[in-house]
């Protein structure tokens, strides 16, 4: 993305996910640790508990909140469970639904399909606000080959505004080496020309390094764009041509540059909740519980170093 395609958009949504805001130069840090942690559902997925049970593992290690995944709480409703209930079990225990994923069709250019992802992200939203929820992932699920960015953003912004009707946001979501959402630049490149004062950014670590994206781009951010960001790590081996969601590993056990990345979200004002996104199968054989521990204290070791 050129610089001439990043300044040809005005207004509030791209004064917001830019970085050189007054308001984010001079916001004052938290004593200690300012950030706060969140345990994505994948990273116990292997487990294969209930939902019950992954709220209860999240709340026993401390977490601050959780980032469940929509199939397994559509799974739960409509096998009778009570979303209020739950809703009641994730505040008993201390807990925000600070983001959960979904994989509605929101991005595809046939209309038809587009209409029905659409109306499933609807269905996912509203569901997700029943749980107190702040926002849900929208990755370019479906999409077959390169999606045009201009129509990217005019579907994302469609997105927002279903968005704005429920209480639930949208994150913009790129999957490392995906033909249509494969860079951080994309992504961003599509919620700025949203033009919708909510869009923001789902970061990850370990896509922004299959996506060839440099980490020091994220420092052109600011607190809009950076609200919720995938934290986990990646080893030297596989080579990026060959790695995969796999090998991703805990913070600070691979080769990610963690604390820079940390240092730059603090120096562009940003403290975005960090949440636990692995698909390892070593962690999968694991008790649940020791898993999404180790997970927490190596995010929180992972981030020491930049504070």
């Amino acid at each position: 993305m050129s610089r001439r395609d990043l300044l040809k958009t005005t207004g509030v949504a791209t004064a917001g996910l830019l970085a050189g805001s007054a308001t984010a130069q001079t916001k004052q840090k938290k004593e200690g640790d300012p950030f706060r942690y969140c345990l994505n559902m994948s990273t116990i997925r292997g487990q294969e508990l209930s939902v019950t049970e992954e709220v209860d593992v999240a709340g026993k290690t401390g977490y601050d909140a959780i980032e469940p995944w929509l199939g397994k709480l559509n799974d739960y409703k409509n096998n009778g469970g009570s979303l209020k209930d739950l809703r009641k079990r994730i505040e008993d225990h201390g807990l925000t639904v600070e983001s959960a994923i979904g994989f509605a069709r929101w991005i595809v250019d046939d209309d038809a399909q587009r209409a029905k992802g659409l109306e499933d992200a609807r269905r996912d939203m509203d569901l997700l606000a029943q749980l107190g929820a702040k926002r849900i992932a929208a990755p370019p699920a479906g999409a077959r080959g390169t999606v045009d960015p201009m129509a990217a953003a005019k579907r994302y912004r469609k997105l927002l505004e279903i968005g704005d009707e429920i209480g639930v946001v949208p994150q913009i979501e790129m999957w490392g080496g995906n033909p249509s959402i494969g860079r951080v630049s994309t992504a961003i490149y599509i919620a700025i020309e949203a033009g919708h004062p909510s869009a923001c950014f789902l970061g990850d670590v370990y896509h922004t390094y299959k996506g060839g994206s440099d980490f020091a781009g994220l420092k052109m951010l600011g607190p809009q764009a950076l609200q919720h960001f995938h934290w986990n790590d990646y080893p030297a081996d596989p080579p990026l041509d060959k790695i995969g969601d796999q090998h991703r590993v805990f913070p600070g056990d691979g080769i990610a540059p963690i604390a820079d990345i940390t240092r730059g979200f603090l120096q562009v004002g940003a403290t975005p909740v960090l949440s636990l996104e692995l698909f390892n199968r070593e962690y999968w054989a694991m008790d649940a519980l020791e898993a999404a521990r180790i997970g927490l204290d190596k995010m929180k070791t992972s981030v020491a170093p930049a504070l």
